[in-house]
C-alpha cells in the first residue's frame, strides 16, 4: 500500500503550494485595475509607433523602388542616356554591309570590363560645346567571324528644336589585321 502514500503526498504538497499563491493574489487585485488600462495604452501607443514605423519603411521602400524604375526607365527610354545611344549605334553597326562583310553575322556589342569581368560598362563622356550637349560612346563589337573584333566610335549633339540627341558621327575601327576604320555615319 505504498500508492495512496504517494498520492496523498503530491496533493499535501500542491495544497501547500497554492495557499500563499491565493493570498497574494488578492492583495494585487485592487493594484491590478489602474495598471492594466496605463498597460493597454502603453502597448496601444507602442503597436501604434510599430505600425508607423513599418508605414514609414513600407514608403521609403516604395519612394527607393519607384527611384530605382525611374532611373532605368531614364536610361533605356531616354534618347540622352549613353545605353540608349549605344543600342542605336549597335542596331546601325548590325545593319551596315561593310560591317557585316567584316565581322560576320550576329554582331554582339559590349562595353568595358568591370572588375568582376563582365563587360558592361559603356564608356562615355559628356560634354558642352556652343551651348549643346554632346556626349562620345565607345564599345566594342565582334561577330561570328572569329578573331575579328572592333571599337565603335559614336558622338551624338543635342538638337535643341527635336529636344533630343542626334548622331555626328558612327565609325568603327577594326581592331585586327588588316586595320582600317567603317564610317556608319558622318554628319559633322
Amino acid at each position: 500500500g505504498w500508492r495512496p502514500a504517494r498520492g496523498l503526498g503530491t496533493q499535501a504538497g500542491g495544497l501547500r503550494a497554492e495557499r500563499p499563491a491565493d493570498s497574494s493574489k488578492q492583495v494585487s487585485v485592487s493594484r491590478a485595475g489602474k495598471e492594466d488600462t496605463l498597460l493597454s495604452a502603453a502597448h496601444r501607443v507602442k503597436e501604434a509607433g510599430k505600425d508607423f514605423t513599418y508605414f514609414i519603411v513600407v514608403l521609403v521602400g516604395i519612394g527607393v523602388t519607384g527611384g530605382l524604375f525611374y532611373v532605368i526607365f531614364k536610361e533605356l527610354f531616354s534618347s540622352s542616356s549613353p545605353s540608349k545611344i549605344y543600342g542605336d549605334a549597335l542596331d546601325k553597326c548590325r545593319s551596315h554591309p561593310e560591317v557585316i562583310g567584316v565581322f560576320g553575322e550576329s554582331i554582339k556589342g559590349y562595353g568595358e570590363a568591370t572588375r568582376r569581368g563582365r563587360r558592361q560598362l559603356v564608356s562615355h563622356i559628356e560634354y558642352v560645346k556652343d551651348g549643346l550637349k554632346h556626349m562620345r560612346v565607345k564599345f566594342y563589337i565582334e561577330g561570328s567571324e572569329t578573331g575579328k573584333q572592333g571599337t565603335v566610335h559614336v558622338e551624338v549633339k543635342e538638337n535643341p528644336e527635336k529636344g533630343r540627341f542626334e548622331f555626328r558621327y558612327i565609325f568603327v575601327d577594326v581592331d585586327t589585321y588588316p586595320r582600317r576604320t567603317i564610317v556608319i555615319e558622318d554628319n559633322r
